[in-house]
């Protein structure tokens, strides 16, 4: 997708596609054939720009067919480069400004406790967005008002748009931050390993919402985008995008979609 439309933030969409992938393959319970279904769970994917790995998942999970892939980034369609949920099955908000996704998150949790609801709602963030004022003051809402139906999900690859973020402003002891803040935290050593995000979902404390702290890799997969910052800008083309393919297990003479 990235590749046929020079479309950029492939190194991030390759860090969460596993936590994704998880989400919607058995941890939430989701209804492709009804998507708009009142019991199903609520998945926010709060740094948009990866919504790449969104789309596909739907697509793979039989929200529609795969095929409306190759319309991703064009002119005039629905699949923007940011996620939007309009006209599109299965995406619960348009999100892209970051700490936006996982504040309005947190009011669907608080919606589904005050009216007895049963659905769990997750939220995915990036490690910049932890920078966000507004992630800090949701995460105080959450945990005062008890939502032990919300988990927020840190896709913690260590980077950001301009760098490292030790570089840049310092998220230091992220998991200490978060319990002070009074949430249940769970780090995950490989937050690319499928076993170890599933025991990682499986774990919550009454009255706690949860936060994941899942250590993932920039650019994941691809030997030459992996911790590499140049990849939250570029796409792949020519002899680069042959080596990605193949690295990923895939035919790069086959049809991309």
């Amino acid at each position: 997708m990235a590749h046929m439309t020079h479309a950029s933030h492939i190194g991030a969409v390759m860090s969460v596609a596993d936590i994704v992938a998880v989400l919607y393959s058995g941890v939430a319970n989701v209804f492709p054939d009804d998507p708009k279904n009142v019991a199903r769970d609520r998945i926010v994917l709060s740094k948009g720009h990866a919504g790449m790995a969104i789309y596909a998942a739907l697509a793979e999970t039989g929200f529609f067919p795969r095929s409306e892939l190759n319309r991703y980034y064009m002119d005039g369609s629905v699949y923007s480069g940011h996620v939007s949920h309009r006209g599109i099955p299965g995406v619960e908000f348009s999100t892209g400004s970051l700490g936006q996704g996982v504040c309005v998150a947190c009011g669907m949790a608080l919606s589904a406790k005050m009216h007895g609801k049963s659905h769990h709602v997750y939220a995915i963030i990036g490690d910049g967005e932890n920078e966000e004022g507004a992630v800090w003051e949701m995460a105080l809402f959450a945990a005062h008002r008890e939502l032990s139906n919300f988990t927020v999900v840190v896709d913690h690859n260590k980077m950001q748009a301009m760098g490292f973020c030790e570089q840049e402003a310092g998220l230091s002891d992220l998991a200490g931050k978060w319990k002070s803040f009074k949430w249940h935290v769970v780090e995950v050593l490989d937050g690319n390993d499928h076993a170890q995000l599933i025991s990682a979902f499986d774990s919550h404390e009454d009255g706690k919402p949860t936060v994941i702290i899942a250590n993932t890799i920039k650019g994941k997969g691809v030997s030459y985008m992996e911790n590499n910052i140049l990849w939250h800008y570029r796409d792949p083309q020519g002899e680069l995008y042959e080596k990605a393919i193949r690295e990923l297990g895939g035919d790069p003479s086959c049809e991309i979609i």
